[in-house]
Formats: C-alpha cells, structure tokens, sequence
C-alpha cells in the first residue's frame, strides 16, 4: 500500500510504503529511494550511497523482524533533504547491531545522519541525508 501526501504543517511531501519483511521486497524500497532522491536532484553517488543504506538498514530490520511482520517505510521529501525512517515489528527482546557495529558505520558514512530506536516489540531506523550544493 502506497499513500502519498504533503504535510503542510512541515512542508513535506510524505510517502508511506508498506512491504511484507522479507529481502524479496527491498528492490521496491531501493527503488522507491532512488527515485525519490533522484527528485530531488541528488547526484548519482549521492542515490547510490542512499539506496545502499536504506538496503542496509532494512537487513538489520530483517534480522530481527518477527515471522510475517511489515516492513514500514516513510519517506520525507523536503527541498534539499530526503529523510527515511523504516521500521519492523520485532521478536521479543531484539536488540540493534551495536552503534560501533560495521552495519551502523555504513549507515553513518553513507548518510548526513542515522539513528535507531528499539523498545524489544518494535525497531525503526532513521536515515537523514542533505543534498550537496554544487
């Protein structure tokens, strides 16, 4: 299910995405990143390097999905930002890959910001990343 709306309180245009939790999926969420941040005329590297931390964090997510969980991807599209948050519902008691993990230094390179947050029932990942000028 696909919904798309701005928000006028932020100035957004806002795109839901729901998949089912499973890798067969993420071309869909890749896809709908590339062209999003395409868009935005992100430069090529710059949706290439987004497109590999939206797939990586969905695996972290994956890993610690419960059985027939959805993947929830919202996408914030403002002037010169696109900001992806995706979040899983989780087995009792997951836990994150560790901030000093190689996943989580991917996602840091990769983005102008990432960050997480997991209550051991859900997890969502948080993906900021600014268009450079030029």
């Amino acid at each position: 299910m696909t919904l798309t709306h701005p928000d006028p309180a932020l100035g957004d245009d806002v795109v839901l995405l729901t998949v089912p939790a499973d890798g067969g999926y993420l071309g869909v969420l890749r896809t709908a990143t590339a062209g999003l941040a395409a868009r935005l005329h992100f430069a090529l590297d710059e949706i290439e390097d987004l497109r590999i931390a939206v797939d990586e964090a969905c695996a972290m997510l994956l890993a610690i999905a419960t059985r027939g969980a959805e993947l929830e991807c919202r996408f914030a599209v403002t002037d010169d930002a696109l900001t992806v948050e995706v979040s899983v519902t989780t087995v009792r008691g997951a836990r994150l890959p560790a901030e000093s993990s190689f996943a989580w230094k991917v996602l840091t390179a990769l983005t102008t910001s990432a960050s997480a947050e997991a209550n051991g029932q859900h997890a969502t990942i948080r993906l900021l990343t600014r268009r450079t000028e030029g």
